[in-house]
């Protein structure tokens, strides 16, 4: 499985100044090159290649990797999206591969610069050891807030997927961002307190709409968006790991139109657009993949209104956001581990027989029939 593993460099200050300039001048060589492509209708690497190489080279002063590197930058660009001209940021990925950047045991690295090479130091994090021969294809040296980090894409290996004889369910949501058949809850009141503190915050800085504002305002955005992804990995850490210990599969909900779908106050509502439920998806994904978990996706429509134990489906059973009552059978319980139960019997039951966990392949189901699809799972994924 690939994966895209942030490692953090730490230059001196005069080998940050000489990262910069490399990198400013060889986005606005992808500028030129981009300029020349969207006027000549012209997007092939091989063909831009021919055409500016030299004129790169001497125009700029880039390296012969660095000008073959920009060049590839601007193609692989065109390759998503051809109605308009592609412009890059100064301070945009320098794209590198193992002739402008290489490393130098485990915590140094050897970066082309315009000046010449810089030995700079590196930090790799700590749920991670690269090992060199797993590296795969170019890697991008980027700016973040005045920091340098390293995206690397590696081949980690991957479990023996297993065969379950059990499935955890796991319901979406705002009040619980999480929730499984087993009854664990990831409560959202933290993240709720988090995003009433950063829109409190954002409100006071757009209505003075000075320079230091808008600055301020970008700093916290940063803020925010590493506070989800650290809950998002915490909470898909927790799930996969209780499947593993276990030996169950994992069944999720099938995401589309969560937004429209969720019954909750108007407040509870605009938390919705502001979690990454996608991402906490895609983690939960990469790290059951990882670990040999298989994933099923099934459709959720009804789960938080059908009993887990009769499978009777009403809007009445669903008394409040937090509490579920069975009109027909009384089953009662908190309303998102009835919904999460729900999940995990239609992938049970839901899946072509050849792909039901084995104690469930002669099965039947009480509720309303639903489709259930087997997880397929993306070949890249990132982690920073």
């Amino acid at each position: 499985m690939l994966i895209t593993v942030r490692i953090k460099v730490c230059p001196t200050g005069d080998q940050a100044r000489s990262i910069i300039a490399t990198m400013e001048r060889f986005n606005t060589a992808c500028d030129a090159i981009s300029e020349t492509a969207w006027l000549n209708r012209t997007f092939g690497k091989y063909t831009l290649q021919t055409i500016l190489y030299r004129d790169i080279r001497s125009d700029f002063g880039l390296s012969a990797q660095m000008a073959v590197r920009a060049i590839a930058k601007v193609a692989e660009s065109y390759l998503a999206d051809r109605s308009v001209q592609h412009t890059f940021e100064p301070d945009g990925a320098l794209v590198c591969d193992q002739r402008l950047l290489s490393f130098k045991g485990s915590d140094r690295v050897s970066i082309l610069t315009l000046d010449g090479r810089i030995v700079a130091p590196i930090i790799v994090p700590d749920y991670r050891d690269i090992d060199r021969a797993k590296i795969k294809g170019q890697m991008d040296l980027v700016s973040v807030r005045s920091e340098f980090y390293l995206m690397v894409v590696v081949d980690v290996p991957e479990e023996p997927m297993i065969e379950p004889d059990e499935v955890i369910g796991v319901d979406m949501g705002i009040v619980n961002l999480a929730a499984t058949s087993d009854g664990e809850t990831f409560s959202g009141d933290r993240c709720t307190t988090v995003r009433k503190k950063f829109a409190a915050i954002k409100a006071k800085l757009q209505r003075a709409a000075t320079w230091d504002a808008k600055k301020h305002l970008k700093r916290l955005s940063g803020r925010e968006r590493r506070f989800k992804r650290d809950m998002n990995h915490i909470i898909s850490k927790k799930i996969v790991g209780t499947a593993k210990d276990t030996a169950r599969g994992i069944a999720l909900e099938i995401l589309n139109g969560i937004g429209a779908r969720i019954s909750v106050t108007k407040a509870q509502r605009l938390a919705i657009g502001k979690w990454a439920f996608f991402e906490l998806g895609t983690f939960i994904r990469y790290k059951a993949q990882e670990a040999g978990i298989p994933i099923y996706f099934v459709d959720p429509a009804y789960t938080s209104q059908q009993c887990s134990v009769c499978g009777y489906t009403s809007t009445d059973n669903r008394k409040s956001q937090a509490e579920f009552l069975c009109v027909q059978c009384g089953h009662h319980e908190n309303a998102d581990s009835n919904a999460a139960k729900n999940i995990a019997g239609r992938a049970d039951v839901n899946q072509p027989i050849a792909l039901r966990p084995p104690s469930k392949r002669c099965g039947s189901w009480k509720g309303k029939p639903t489709t259930g699809v087997m997880g397929i799972m993306p070949t890249t994924f990132s982690r920073g």
